[in-house]
């Protein structure tokens, strides 16, 4: 499987967002894009490259290449409604984002990785492919085996204690049980990344 062994520090500065909780820390100290001319004065982008640069954060901030990515696309141009929400509301419903959103990973870079080695289930069925989508029904939960591994034993002990549902409508998570249900569909106002749909979809139609 083709992977991006770039930084994610150094992506996060390219794309002035942190893609993963380590690189917040980063980003407070050096703002500004990698290289020799990262604090360099720059013309006015085009509106290409606006879009492009959207597209670029997007994609990394989920973690995927551009072949996935365009597949998504390709999806959310298919169906009905807003295209942008359309592509969104896909993304989010990632199997390895899902895990994230639960709250069973600090990122969804450790959710992919949980996913991959096997510890997560769907409706009892094992499932290892981070990009599969979910759907209203399905329930996540951590298999068994792996319910005794000091992470997620500590894990359950840890969202037991936060006593807070899960932020999103459209999942319910039970902390002690590490079980999350897929209710409904993900809604664009949950989404609080600052991310304009608009432009990527404004990229591919060119």
């Amino acid at each position: 499987m083709a992977r991006n062994f770039t930084s994610i520090s150094k992506l996060s500065r390219r794309e002035g967002i942190a893609l993963h909780p380590k690189a917040i820390k980063t980003l407070s100290r050096r703002n500004f894009a990698p290289g020799d001319h990262g604090q360099a004065r720059r013309q006015r982008p085009t509106d290409y490259g606006i879009q492009l640069r959207e597209k670029q954060k997007v994609k990394r901030l989920y973690g995927l290449l551009e072949k996935q990515f365009r597949r998504f696309v390709s999806l959310a141009l298919s169906q009905s409604g807003i295209t942008g929400e359309n592509l969104l509301r896909l993304l989010e419903l990632r199997l390895d984002n899902t895990v994230y959103r639960a709250g069973f990973a600090p990122s969804r870079q450790s959710a992919r990785q949980l996913v991959g080695h096997g510890h997560i289930r769907i409706n009892g069925r094992k499932a290892t492919i981070p990009s599969m989508l979910v759907k209203t029904g399905d329930v996540i939960t951590v298999k068994e085996a792996s319910l005794k591994n000091a992470y997620f034993t500590d894990l359950a002990t840890t969202l037991s204690d936060s006593k807070n549902d899960s932020q999103f409508s459209w999942l319910s998570v039970e902390p002690k049980k590490l079980t999350a249900t897929v209710t409904g569909q993900p809604q664009r106002s949950e989404i609080t990344e600052p991310i304009q749909e608009q432009l990527i979809i404004e990229y591919y139609s060119r």
